[in-house]
């Protein structure tokens, strides 16, 4: 699972990257690297076959097809990303699908900073990008990182000019809004602070409907045994299939709130101490918890205050945000081809 997340996590910073102003998708070129890695990559998923430049997302201005998501992986992993073609179907998939809309999103936001007249100076180009010579070991090193990576210096220094201005424009938008209250910094200190759970995981990914059914019905048998007292450690070791708690009975320590997913979280801080949830769905399967415990903040108010706001100001400006790209969706009439 973490390789997978890590895969992920670079066909979206890589989505991140991409700068193309297109109103049509990418044709890749025959005889082109790009063209070349989707003809292999077509292999595992037909989708990328670079002849058929499948559309995979439309909206009002433009569509994002194969060819922009192989474009801005080449032009991103480089070299690298001939690695590509080992893995396996379902998660080039579902790389393809976050590349896809990060790629409409950019799109999106980089077309309202510029109806905005939003503007850089070159300056702040030209500091950021020193500031990547800086990361990489000089200037020098940077080039040569990209020569050897096959991966165009105009290209990084245009998106990085994009990523200042997408930046610039959400700060004055929407993010230096947000404002938290006294009233609202309170509320947070007196929540809890940290959880403490066991929990049974039996995972769902990639499974069909009649697979997930027989694992919900042997999920419903664990939890009924678990609420008529067997031990709660004991079936986590025994059914589970968290590698990560298996051998501690399932057990997590004092994870605090933004830690694990959603659904996970709401279980572990709403269920009452000492009791069992019902079944909780995520992305990874089906779970049950027992709360443990909970704790609150134990150092006073005015020491924790200042870290508190950046904290609840983070949060509120994650959720801002989200609420202008889904306005902004559908606005332009967002919509992702299914494959």
């Amino acid at each position: 699972m973490k390789k997978l997340m890590v895969f992920l996590m670079v066909l979206v910073l890589a989505a991140a990257a991409c700068a193309p102003k297109k109103t049509e998708g990418t044709k890749l070129t025959a005889g082109t690297p790009a063209y070349n890695l989707a003809k292999e990559l077509s292999a595992v998923v037909p989708v990328f076959d670079p002849d058929k430049n499948a559309v995979l997302l439309t909206a009002k201005g433009f569509t994002v097809t194969a060819g922009d998501v192989v474009e801005v992986i080449q032009n991103t992993m480089g070299s690298a990303a001939a690695g590509l073609k080992d893995r396996d179907a379902q998660t080039l998939k579902t790389a393809i699908s976050q590349t896809a809309v990060q790629i409409g999103e950019r799109r999106l936001l980089l077309a309202e900073a510029e109806a905005a007249k939003f503007t850089v100076p070159p300056a702040d180009v030209e500091k950021a990008l020193t500031d990547q010579y800086a990361q990489s070991g000089g200037e020098e090193a940077f080039m040569n990182m990209l020569k050897t990576n096959n991966v165009d210096f105009a290209f990084v220094k245009r998106t990085i000019g994009e990523d200042q201005k997408i930046r610039g424009f959400l700060e004055a938008k929407v993010l230096n809004t947000i404002q938290v209250s006294e009233e609202e910094l309170k509320k947070v200190y007196n929540e809890d602070k940290t959880a403490t759970v066991r929990h049974i995981l039996l995972m769902t990914q990639d499974k069909t409907a009649e697979e997930i059914a027989a694992i919900r019905k042997k999920m419903e048998d664990i939890l009924a045994r678990a609420r008529k007292g067997e031990d709660f450690a004991a079936l986590a070791t025994e059914f589970t299939e968290d590698t990560g708690s298996k051998e501690k009975g399932g057990l997590y320590e004092s994870f605090p709130k933004g830690m694990m997913v959603k659904e996970f979280e709401d279980a572990a801080f709403s269920v009452p101490v000492g009791q069992i949830s019902d079944i909780v769905q995520t992305r990874f399967g089906l779970h049950i918890l027992k709360i443990e415990s909970r704790a609150k903040e134990t150092e006073p108010f005015e020491t924790v205050k200042a870290a508190l706001e950046t904290q609840l100001k983070q949060t509120k400006q994650a959720g801002a945000y989200d609420t202008y790209m889904t306005g902004l969706k559908s606005k332009a009439k967002f919509e992702e081809a299914k494959f």
